[in-house]
């Protein structure tokens, strides 16, 4: 019989002469990267995304994107055959990712839990993969690179460089082209900025060969034009002028994804099964006795339950387990090439991309990609690309000759303008103007220094890559960076007074509309892109007709419109307009009748540009919908004065044409109303005026349901249709009920007053149901999925041991509640809450307290963590194995 000793040492040998897959190229290598991007989306004017329906419910197409995929991935679930959650998994630890600079902009200011699991995941795939983390950059606004000019490709690639190490706190190894759209120029900046690896499409190579040795110093080409290279190794580009391939030669390495697993991610069901998505990836393991090989894809990182809903969990099944089981090893590009060096050499084609059979014609001419059928030509497309390059060559010069008045390196401070774009603080601003200015800027320079680099910016933004990418101008990807181009062309104005606009415009009327309506892109430009122009006045008007609804209630007028108390207050002093700081010097504010009129006086600086504006406003509301708002430059305080005690005076009179003709006689025929408001205000302020007229409508309809509530039940009760205006009366009754509820319950934090609420919630569900109401309010949803997960926080990390089995039992019933309420609520963040508890304290309470079960004190600890436990039941987390052995 061998000693047990022995066995162990023998293993322990064993394992030690086994090379490890991370340290040593040995076996099958994995790497699944997603391309994380979404255009930046921003009104110039703002620096906000403004609400768009087509992404209803959401507010904008990043959040429902958000909601469907970058989320989700952050807390992918792993669930067992009870449909119960085993392990939530951050999918991006695993897969290579790249996320572009706007886009991660966008995720730290919207969702900072999520940007923060995205920045961990690389950290702990850096320490997982010997210091080589998952993420990659990406080139800074997905502009297609070969036609870039040289120095907005150096740009781009310094920006995404320096977004990226500032946000993952290390220097890229690999960088993300928009497209894989590459050529060698491109190549040729991407190794003088130090990238080492990129990405691309098996199309794109033209031929390769095994890089010559001194023992085969002569090798063979071998023509690969046809997609046909083999993506399983990493390859060696040297760049073209070259005299000799020597080891000091410069070069880039380059990784081809499989092209044909990567399009069935993309169109097919390949990514509804975790076994199908292995067994497709085993089809392309080389049986060859090689000693290594790596199976890469390549996809839309959208893919992963935007495009195709659910499919994070398919990935998180595969890197977890569905991987590991046939010792596949999930890795990333950069750890592979660190093990695996290339050995062969690639030529590329000469100007390529992935989404575009015709080089990269697809934005720059009526190439027939992207288009409806060929029912829509794009021969728009050629037209506005010479209409931005010719943009951007007269911006050149703008820049240049006013720009070396203040900058001793023009282009190097529009290069280091990415430190500013990161923070916008005035500290910051101050730092990188010293670093950067001829001498000492005064306040009137530096505004003009801050709009030259704003009209870059916006330069580069005008060429972001989908604006061509679809088969009409009009679209808004189009409409959107025009609107950066329009931006770039009155900074230019400003600046140096120089007008473009004409010659911009003439240009756009070249490219073909597809819409009758447009015409051609000049159209677009005046519809769509002028009309949502800003000026500083428009932004005075939405402070001045907000300021009646940010401190006061709305009274009701006599002839039962709306009216603001009569007062004479100091609004609040400092706040801010989207991009900009509003300070009031002045207001004032008083009523008569059903009128309501404020005056006042505010500074409005940009806080992008630094530029500013003293003005005057008068607002007048007649009550309901109608305002009517002047704005004029400061005059001085006498003038001021004087037109405000005149104002006044007229407002006297108690009759609004009086004082209209006042406004119009001090201010000119220049006016605002409600509809000129940002749309997001104007929106608030519709829901504020109507909710009078709601709030009478809801009793209306519950007096409604009220007195016929018999005869719905005999309707009901004999199977035959619901007049719709008795069914409509019951769904509106019964959701107002429920949502005055669902407030009372949120204010209150006693356990048996909550529990009232519980009980008006359930015979309110009961009702519906009998009924057959759907109870449609979205923001009775929001109200319970943030009361589940307080009382959830509560209950885990503020416990009273004494209480918690009482405290369990609310939690549940809650639950129990809001699934017979059915208001398409969701469990994901409580699930998230709880499972991360799980692991951190309450499995680590269970391990101790098994180790003491013994103990007769110990069972104080049993009947403290058995009802936590059961509560994941509940919240549908698999802990069974720990209920079994507290049992």
């Amino acid at each position: 019989m061998v000693a047990s000793s022995q066995i162990a040492g023998d293993q322990s040998v064993k394992a030690a002469a086994t090379p490890s897959p991370l340290q040593t190229a040995t076996g099958v290598y994995v790497t699944i990267h997603g391309h994380f991007y979404q255009p930046p989306r921003e009104n110039p004017y703002l620096d906000a995304i403004e609400r768009q329906p087509s992404a209803a419910p959401f507010h904008d197409w990043n959040e429902r994107i958000h909601h469907e995929c970058y989320r989700p991935n952050a807390f992918a679930r792993v669930l067992n055959e009870r449909g119960e959650i085993v392990r939530i998994v951050n999918n991006y630890e695993y897969m290579s990712f790249n996320v572009g600079s706007t886009l991660m902009s966008w995720l730290e200011r919207y969702d900072v839990e999520v940007y923060q699991r995205i920045l961990e995941a690389d950290r702990k795939s850096c320490d997982r993969l010997n210091g080589h983390g998952n993420a990659i950059a990406q080139v800074y606004n997905h502009i297609i690179m070969p036609l870039a000019n040289t120095r907005d490709k150096y740009t781009q690639i310094r920006w995404g460089k320096a977004d990226f190490r500032s946000r993952f706190g290390r220097d890229p190894e690999g960088m993300w082209l928009a497209e894989t759209a590459v050529d060698y120029a491109t190549l040729e900046a991407l190794v003088a900025e130090g990238i080492k690896f990129i990405i691309l499409a098996p199309s794109q190579a033209q031929r390769c060969r095994a890089i010559p040795t001194d023992e085969q110093p002569a090798t063979q080409w071998h023509e690969v034009g046809g997609s046909q290279i083999d993506p399983t190794r990493p390859y060696r580009c040297y760049l073209k002028g070259s005299a000799e391939i020597t080891p000091d030669t410069r070069y880039i390495d380059i990784f081809f994804y499989d092209g044909p697993i990567s399009r069935d991610m993309g169109f097919s069901d390949v990514l509804f099964n975790s076994q199908h998505l292995a067994g497709r990836i085993g089809s392309a393991v080389r049986g060859d006795h090689r000693p290594a090989q790596l199976i890469s894809v390549a996809t839309d990182g959208e893919t992963f339950g935007h495009h195709k809903g659910g499919t994070e969990k398919t990935l998180a099944y595969a890197f977890v387990e569905e991987f590991p089981r046939r010792e596949w090893t999930v890795t990333n590009f950069a750890h592979y090439l660190s093990l695996n060096s290339p050995t062969w050499e690639v030529e590329l084609k000469p100007v390529t991309a992935w989404s575009c059979a015709h080089g990269v014609d697809r934005w720059q001419d009526n190439c027939g990609c992207g288009g409806e059928g060929g029912v829509w030509h794009q021969k728009w497309r050629r037209p506005l690309r010479q209409a931005l390059d010719w943009l951007r060559d007269q911006l050149i010069k703008v820049y240049e000759e006013a720009g070396r008045q203040f900058f001793r390196d023009p282009w190097g401070a529009r290069d280091a303008y990415i430190q500013v774009i990161r923070d916008r603080s005035p500290a910051n601003i101050n730092r990188f103007l010293c670093r950067h200015q001829t001498r000492k800027l005064s306040a009137s320079e530096q505004i003009d220094a801050l709009r030259l680099l704003e009209m870059q910016r916006h330069t580069l933004l005008m060429y972001t890559s989908c604006g061509w990418f679809f088969e009409e101008i009009s679209r808004p990807e189009g409409t959107q960076i025009l609107r950066y181009a329009a931006r770039a062309l009155e900074l230019a104005g400003d600046v140096a007074g120089v007008q473009l606009e004409k010659g911009f415009i003439k240009r756009l009327t070249q490219a073909p509309s597809n819409v009758d309506f447009f015409k051609h892109g000049g159209e677009v430009y005046r519809h769509l892109v002028v009309s949502a122009q800003i000026s500083f006045q428009q932004v005075a008007a939405q402070y001045a007709i907000t300021s009646f609804f940010s401190n006061h209630k709305l009274e009701r007028s006599q002839d039962n419109g709306f009216a603001i108390p009569s007062c004479n207050i100091r609004y609040s002093s400092q706040q801010h307009v989207y991009c900009y700081t509003a300070q009031q010097l002045d207001y004032q504010l008083q009523r008569m009748g059903a009128l309501t009129l404020a005056v006042g006086q505010l500074r409005l600086i940009s806080e992008i540009t630094w530029e500013s504006e003293h003005l005057v406003f008068a607002v007048l509301h007649l009550g309901g919908w109608d305002f009517h708002c002047c704005i004029q430059p400061f005059n001085g305080r006498r003038a001021y004065s004087q037109m405000k005690d005149k104002l006044f005076e007229s407002l006297q009179q108690a009759s609004a044409a009086q004082t209209i003709l006042a406004m119009t006689q001090m201010f000119g025929d220049q006016s605002f109303s409600l509809q000129h408001l940002f749309a997001e205000e104007r929106h608030r302020i519709m829901r504020l005026l109507s909710q009078e007229t709601l709030t009478r409508l809801d009793q209306l309809y519950t007096q409604v349901y009220r007195d016929n509530y018999g005869v719905l039940m005999a309707f009901h009760r004999d199977e035959l249709a619901v007049p719709q205006e008795l069914q409509v009366a019951a769904e509106i009754a019964l959701g107002n009920r429920c949502l005055n509820t669902l407030r009372s319950l949120s204010d209150t934090s006693g356990i048996q007053e909550s529990s009232n609420y519980l009980l008006e919630l359930q015979a309110i569900a009961t009702e519906a149901q009998h009924l057959r109401c759907r109870l449609n309010i979205p923001e009775g949803k929001q109200i319970l999925e943030q009361l589940i997960v307080r009382s959830l926080w509560q209950l885990l990390y503020d416990t009273n041991p004494a209480t918690v089995e009482v405290d369990v039992q609310y939690l549940e019933r809650l639950i129990d509640t809001a699934y017979q309420l059915q208001l398409g609520w969701s469990l994901e963040r409580a699930q998230e809450l709880y499972f991360s508890c799980l692991h951190s304290q309450i499995v680590p309470l269970c391990m101790d307290a098994l180790q003491l079960q013994n103990e007769v004190s110990n069972q104080t600890q049993f009947d403290y963590l058995r009802p936590l436990l059961k509560l994941g039941q509940k919240l549908g987390v698999n802990v069974s194995a720990w209920l079994h052995q507290l049992s």
